[in-house]
């Protein structure tokens, strides 16, 4: 049987949950016979891996939607480099008889032009909620409807967030992650950050940037710290190129509030599972719809309580007072009350984190994640084939 080969987009090249189901939709396709070659826009620590597992990698600039490219420079900038890309990516799509493309994420709107210049059927994974600006959703949806074979939604939040595409055309596919690295890690993460091992550690992993609730975080920690004098919080991630100012903001805050010996920001790390394993309580504050959170998820499989904000997929993860609690995201003194239950209770803290572990064992697990993607990628290629035929 002649290889089959299949062009995969990505907009970046970090380590946070689309960039990590990137990896898992390789291996899918690596089960199902086909040979990947995937587009990425520069260097960073996906790529390392990418390469080290034995998938082909190709670093292009090929335009990534960024808020922060909205205006008339970025957006130049930004149909310079499609423009480049379209070519480059056309010679190859021929070169190496591409026979389907695969775009992880919405970001990525190089997918849809190849689709529309070649024919071949195109495959949208889609990771995010975008409510505002209104023109632009409506823009982009579009875009997605008119160049789309099929389109993967990571949770049903985000299928409910479409409005331009049809019900039947939307398919969801929640994320799966490996849970054993989470199980088995065990890191004394309070000996690093060097507090007492009385101490109860609150933490979040998550990238800096506007929506994910760094500073809602640190609203609600100082309201804690307030009546709880044996907390300490943490904060891992780093921020997109170009918004590394709101590491100033972060830490302008911190000493507003007076956090600064109550707070450890640890950056960009690459040892989750160890981060994870050392906290009391996971959190992830996101002020905004968060899709399919995949720390979530890690926290879960870390066996740690977790705390998030009630909207986006965090809903469909979360089963309220069974494996974690959901708070509001706009009112620090009503989440104050979910962290108070379990802050009091280390019984309670236990037991809704193996509940936690055992419900991602269950429903999002890499394994049925890899069953589902096989089964939603091959309906795409075997109707396209029933077409060419008819």
């Amino acid at each position: 049987m002649k290889e089959r080969k299949v062009l995969v987009i990505n907009g970046s090249s970090d380590l946070y949950g689309a960039s990590k189901n990137l990896i898992r939709s390789l291996e899918g396709f690596k089960r199902m016979g086909w040979k990947s070659i995937s587009i990425l826009p520069h260097e960073g620590p996906l790529v390392e891996i990418m390469k080290n597992l034995g998938f082909d990698v190709i670093l292009i600039e090929h335009g990534v939607l960024r808020r922060q490219n909205l205006n008339p420079k970025g957006l130049l900038t930004l149909f310079g480099q499609i423009f480049s890309a379209f070519f480059k990516l056309s010679a190859l799509i021929k070169k190496e008889k591409i026979s389907l493309i695969y775009t992880n994420s919405n970001a990525n709107p190089i997918g849809g032009l190849l689709k529309l210049r070649h024919g071949i059927p195109h495959v949208w994974h889609i990771h995010e909620i975008i409510e505002s600006p209104k023109w632009f959703k409506f823009l982009l949806e579009g875009y997605i409807k008119g160049t789309e074979d099929r389109v993967i939604c990571v949770s049903q939040a985000v299928i409910n967030n479409f409005s331009g595409i049809k019900p039947e055309k939307l398919k969801l596919l929640y994320n799966g992650i490996g849970t054993q690295p989470y199980a088995k890690a065990d890191y004394d993460l309070k000996s690093e950050i060097g507090i007492p091992e009385n101490r109860l550690l609150i933490g979040m992993v998550a990238r800096v940037n506007l929506w994910k609730g760094q500073f809602y975080f640190l609203e609600i920690a100082s309201l804690l710290n307030k009546k709880f004098p044996n907390l300490h919080f943490v904060m891992a991630g780093d921020a997109f190129p170009g918004y590394e100012y709101l590491y100033d903001e972060v830490r302008a805050l911190t000493q507003k509030l007076e956090l600064e010996d109550s707070v450890t920001n640890l950056g960009f790390r690459l040892d989750i599972p160890e981060i994870l394993s050392g906290l009391d309580i996971f959190v992830l504050p996101s002020i905004l719809p968060d899709p399919l959170p995949t720390t979530v998820l890690e926290g879960m499989a870390a066996a740690k309580p977790v705390i998030a904000t009630r909207h986006g997929g965090a809903t469909e993860m979360v089963v309220e007072g069974q494996t974690g609690f959901l708070i509001p995201w706009d009112n620090a003194q009503g989440a104050v009350l979910a962290f108070e239950k379990l802050i009091e209770s280390a019984e309670l803290r236990e037991n809704l984190g193996k509940a936690g572990q055992e419900r991602v064992n269950e429903y999002f697990n890499q394994e049925k994640y890899l069953e589902n993607f096989e089964l939603l990628v091959s309906e795409v290629v075997e109707n396209q084939s029933n077409s060419s035929k008819a």
